[in-house]
């Protein structure tokens, strides 16, 4: 199936459907649904399964396990938006009596709360909710592992709390909450707590012999917030366009871009990858992917988004173990990104109310001692500093109401860039965090710190 205003190339298509295929084969799945988004649309859908003549397609739903996890962090973050919590503050501000102490919001967002990986007592996934009836019976006696904030440790209760503060703040269930705040304003009419026809059963493959059985679907009560909603390729699609741009309806493009940045620390042994507010981050094939991987038993998912290359590559599969789809949705946006490249936007001039004399004057090389930098006007009156040879610290800056420029990224993240001017009005120099940028290299008579040796410069 493939659905489009552009379809992919033949050979582009082919290249997917046989990926699909050997995951489905070497990973002994019963059945394997890949999808490709580009630029917000589904351009394809792919499937294989285990019984000929019938397979699976983009309407077929999965369960997705933790990939529900995002759904709860973008109800989170809409209540940090509307102005009903702050992400720094403790959770039990806002949720009373846990025994979590003064672990917060942002660090059960990121998995960095040092909360326990999983429940005590029964494992969750595969025992019934009515076990834990409460909250105390998600966390136990002892909830906390690590000092919180110090590192990354993925915590499937620390999830549970975040449904549960959903709750509490907006007053209505996290089911009501998700259905009218994220399903309902992404079309996303085919993702559900509980299956609905036409759906792939959830099995376990023998790792030692070619036969399967079925798996229980428990309904995981509390801990519905951490893995609990089934879903469709087609939905996934949906969903994958709003992470990449956001929407207005469910959240902006800047919150979400701020789940998108790292912000827990990577744990031993993890430097590919990191977690976001929500959303796991992963560097594969020189790329940057963002989504979240899940399973429950019988199932495997993953959604990756690739920002910069507008793609998104889905992967799902009815099988508790063998299937990697992490590997797979990752590789789908790679064979794209390799065959079908996204053309650039084409150059156009800015906008005449941009663009002024002053801030034309601004442009041009700079130099931070003897370090050459070169500094170039964006839009919206933004400024973008780059080293012009050798090593150097690349940031953009984004225009102040009040004057001067803000740092977005790397070093200079938050550091405020300002240029001075002589009291002619002409300017003297930049200063960016104290640091000095003058138009020549070490000038006699410019505002250098520790001012320029009278010899000058000379050789050997």
């Amino acid at each position: 199936m493939t659905t489009s205003f552009e379809a992919l190339l033949p050979g582009t298509e082919r290249a997917l459907l046989h990926r699909v295929a050997v995951a489905q084969a070497e990973g002994r799945a019963p059945s394997f649904v890949g999808a490709v988004v580009r630029d917000g649309a589904l351009v394809w859908s792919g499937s294989r399964s285990c019984v000929d003549g019938h397979a699976p397609d983009a309407d077929t739903q999965y369960r997705i396990g933790s990939i529900t996890k995002v759904f709860t962090a973008v109800l989170v973050m809409r209540l940090r938006d509307e102005g009903l919590l702050d992400l720094d503050d403790p959770l039990e501000r806002h949720l009373k009596d846990t025994g979590v102490g003064e672990v917060t919001i942002a660090q059960l967002l990121a998995h960095s709360g040092g909360l326990a990986a999983e429940t005590p007592g029964q494992w969750w996934e595969r025992s019934s909710a009515a076990l834990r009836p409460e909250l105390s019976d998600v966390l136990g006696e002892s909830p906390s592992l690590q000092t919180p904030g110090r590192r990354f440790h993925y915590s499937n209760p620390g999830y549970t709390l975040l449904g549960s503060l959903v709750e509490a703040v907006r007053g209505v269930g996290w089911e009501e909450a998700l259905r009218r705040e994220i399903l309902d304003p992404l079309g996303m009419d085919r993702t559900t707590l509980d299956p609905v026809a036409p759906r792939a059963g959830g099995f376990a493959v023998h790792p030692w012999a070619d036969v399967m059985m079925a798996e229980p679907s428990e309904d995981l009560g509390l801990m519905a917030p951490a893995g609990q909603l089934w879903s469709t390729a087609a939905d996934l699609a949906r969903f994958a366009a709003f992470l990449a741009a956001g929407d207005d309806r469910v959240l902006s493009a800047a919150s979400v871009a701020e789940m998108r940045a790292p912000a827990s620390p990577a744990g031993e042994g993890d430097w590919e990858g990191s977690y976001g507010l929500g959303l796991q981050l992963l560097r594969r094939d020189g790329r940057t992917l963002v989504g979240h991987t899940g399973s429950l038993p019988g199932f495997v998912a993953c959604l990756w988004v690739s920002v910069d290359d507008g793609l998104a590559g889905i992967a799902l599969a009815n099988a508790t173990s063998g299937p990697a789809p992490a590997v797979v949705a990752a590789d789908l946006v790679r064979i794209v990104a390799e065959a079908e490249p996204r053309f650039p936007e084409p150059w156009r001039p800015l906008p005449a109310d941009e663009v002024d004399a002053d801030l034309l004057a601004l442009t041009g090389p700079w130099y931070w001692g003897t370090y050459a930098y070169g500094l170039r006007l964006g839009p919206e009156r933004s400024l973008v500093m780059e080293p012009l040879r050798g090593p150097g610290r690349r940031a953009s800056f984004r225009v102040l109401p009040e004057g001067g420029w803000v740092g977005l990224n790397g070093y200079y993240a938050g550091e405020t860039l300002r240029a001075v001017r002589r009291p002619d009005g002409s300017v003297s120099h930049l200063d960016l965090g104290s640091f000095v940028f003058t138009r020549e290299p070490y000038e006699p008579g410019d505002a250098v710190p520790g001012g320029v040796s009278e010899d000058g410069w000379r050789g050997l």
